[in-house]
């Protein structure tokens, strides 16, 4: 019954796909970055090793998270035993994704975007830029509040941004954030069956709840320990204005940002950790505001 229901929710989401598969081929066709003439043989040869090892990383990483997936659990934040914590950034992608994606690149740290369906469509070939700072989550098609949606309903908004996502980035998606941290053990079941790790917070920096850029600077420092996963918005200008004195307190703290994939494979949480739940990360958990 339940693969019917998501198989239904697939066929659903084809409409849509689509309109995103028109939007990842005129990416692709109208893309800002330039040609790139023929490598030589020579050049192949050389740049191989370099993608086995980019591509021996990723495996690892997504094993890493498909483990912890396993247990239908959410995560809250990462072992806390090496100096790693994770930016996340939701309702992607929208007006600032060039400026956040840029500040990334230029101070060489890495990022994970929870992806919206409906900014997919609305902002088109942006998606496919985050891929270069970034791993991607699922963050439904349109951003509802779970708990209040049928099962099928449900099973539509998570199943279905999954599969959009993947044709507008290439990226397998394992990593899933319910909108305002709302979900309840049949989405946490859901979430598990897509083989999806379902990703919390372990510190708000509220900048869905109105906080100004020092707001945001001092509840995103008040929570930059290691192992922690920092709730942000990228649609909020005030969050793009905060970053570069967030990234300095990274830099002088000597914590080094990473994706959550990155997170769970240096340093996961143990199980204990995990069934703890936010208690598990050795700090109280910040609510009220969400993703």
């Amino acid at each position: 019954m339940r693969r019917r229901r998501r198989v239904a929710a697939l066929a659903a989401v084809l409409v849509v796909l689509g309109v995103g598969a028109l939007v990842v081929g005129l990416t692709s066709r109208h893309s800002d970055a330039p040609a790139t003439p023929h490598a030589s043989t020579t050049s192949r040869a050389a740049a191989a090793p370099a993608r086995v090892g980019r591509a021996s990383r990723t495996q690892a990483q997504l094993a890493a998270v498909r483990r912890l997936a396993a247990y239908g659990l959410p995560l809250y934040c990462g072992g806390r035993s090496k100096k790693l914590v994770a930016l996340t950034f939701d309702d992607v992608p929208g007006p600032y994704t060039r400026l956040a994606v840029a500040k990334l690149i230029k101070h060489h740290l890495r990022a994970t975007f929870f992806l919206v369906g409906k900014e997919i469509l609305a902002y088109p070939g942006l998606a496919p830029l985050e891929n270069a700072v970034a791993a991607v989550g699922d963050h439904t098609l349109t951003h509802p509040y779970l708990p209040g949606l049928s099962q099928p309903e449900m099973v539509h908004q998570i199943a279905g941004n999954k599969v959009l996502i993947e044709h507008a980035t290439g990226q397998q998606v394992v990593l899933f954030r319910p909108p305002y941290g709302a979900h309840t053990p049949a989405v946490d079941r859901e979430v598990k069956d897509l083989g999806m790790l379902e990703v919390l917070w372990t510190v708000d920096s509220k900048d869905s709840l109105g906080a100004n850029y020092a707001g945001i600077e001092h509840n995103v420092l008040a929570g930059l320990h290691p192992g922690s996963i920092i709730l942000m918005h990228e649609n909020h200008g005030q969050t793009i204005r905060a970053l570069l004195t967030i990234f300095a307190a990274l830099e002088r703290d000597h914590l080094r940002a990473v994706t959550i994939p990155e997170l769970m494979e240096q340093d996961p949480p143990t199980p204990a950790q995990l069934r703890a739940g936010g208690l598990g990360c050795g700090a109280p958990v910040t609510t009220g505001g969400g993703g």
